[in-house]
């Protein structure tokens, strides 16, 4: 396990606003309350599947600002998660119970395959929606962290940057946790990640997962291309099949956490340290732990210890004072591997 350094505002929301109105809520055994937002399809209206838990009241806040009489139920921290292409909500579920067992307001929410890899363009409004949904449920009065898993979370994140930017839309974001990303574009990442999704299904075999590639691969390189040259004639944006094209250059200055591994065969650990290389290089606070033989998207899986401690820690000075300098964001007795933790 090896390590670097860091830094971060939250919220909770009594009402649900009348056009999210399948809101179920029950009492759980467990101290939190579960609220499960699944607005019913309106004609004429896309719905977002989401899932927002609240804690009670009862539980104790461990992420208190630095004077804990600032804290209260009108500024609980938020954390944000953003699942990778494919992923089912049981998996990230485990993850938010670790927020949610702290007394923090968890929202959960993946983009459909189809969105972030056959029509890109769906998800401009699928950000809007996320930001309209923050804002709605008054989310934006609270500090947020955001966590992120994969290319397919960083790329829903970008999106909800570019809501944020094109409807003028602060949000309080105290910083932002990247699990196992971002990553450049590459044929081979993308057949494993090809490979892992569709993997389950019968009928998409090698030979398939490559025809996919291939397939995407050119449909991506002619939409930038055109993206690119239409942008020559009027102001347009050019479009990034990858987020680490359009994340690098992220104004945002809150900080940042990267968790990775060597063993991740779809996003090369080299990627992920270049892009700490060049967020350091531009003032942001970045801290980054990486573990040695962990797969894409399994650190938690295989070292539950050591990232509930480095995502506490890390969450726990970001709710700290702003201008204070902060240390490493895990105990240097927690160590993976029997290797040492360092700070580069």
């Amino acid at each position: 396990l090896k390590m670097e350094t860091l830094h971060a505002d939250g919220l909770t929301s009594e009402e649900f606003p009348s056009h999210y109105t399948a809101a179920t809520a029950n009492i759980q055994s467990s101290n939190v309350r579960q609220a499960i937002m699944r607005p019913q399809p309106q004609e004429g209206i896309d719905t977002l599947e989401y899932f927002i838990k609240f804690p009670k009241p009862s539980i104790e806040k461990y992420f208190a600002l630095t004077n804990t009489n600032e804290i209260n139920d009108d500024n609980v921290p938020i954390v944000l998660l953003l699942g990778w292409a494919g992923c089912q909500d049981r998996y990230l579920l485990k993850y938010s119970k670790i927020y949610e067992e702290r007394g923090l307001i968890t929202v959960r929410y993946t983009a459909p395959v189809d969105t972030l890899f056959w029509n890109r363009s769906e998800m401009v409004p699928i950000g809007e929606k996320i930001l309209k949904l923050i804002q709605d449920m008054n989310f934006d009065d609270h500090p947020l962290i955001f966590h992120i898993f994969s290319n397919g979370g960083a790329y829903l994140y970008q999106h909800i940057n570019l809501a944020v930017i094109k409807h003028n839309s602060p949000l309080q974001v105290r910083g932002v946790i990247f699990d196992s990303a971002p990553g450049e574009r590459r044929m081979l990442g993308l057949y494993r990640a090809i490979t892992a999704i569709y993997g389950r299904q019968k009928r998409c075999n090698c030979l398939t997962a490559l025809v996919i590639t291939i397939t995407l691969s050119f449909m991506w390189f002619v939409e930038e291309s055109f993206a690119a040259i239409w942008s020559l004639f009027a102001k347009s944006k050019p479009i990034y099949a990858s987020p680490f094209c359009e994340l690098k250059n992220e104004t945002n200055k809150y900080p940042q956490l990267f968790l990775y591994s060597k063993g991740d065969i779809v996003i090369p650990y080299k990627d992920v340290e270049k892009f700490i290389r060049l967020r350091r290089d531009q003032g942001i606070e970045v801290s980054s732990v990486r573990f040695e033989d962990a797969e894409h998207v399994k650190i938690f899986i295989k070292y539950p210890d050591q990232y509930v401690q480095c995502v506490c820690n890390f969450i726990r000075n970001c709710m700290r004072t702003p201008t204070l300098m902060l240390e490493s964001s895990c105990d240097p007795a927690s160590v993976v591997n029997n290797q040492r933790l360092s700070n580069r």
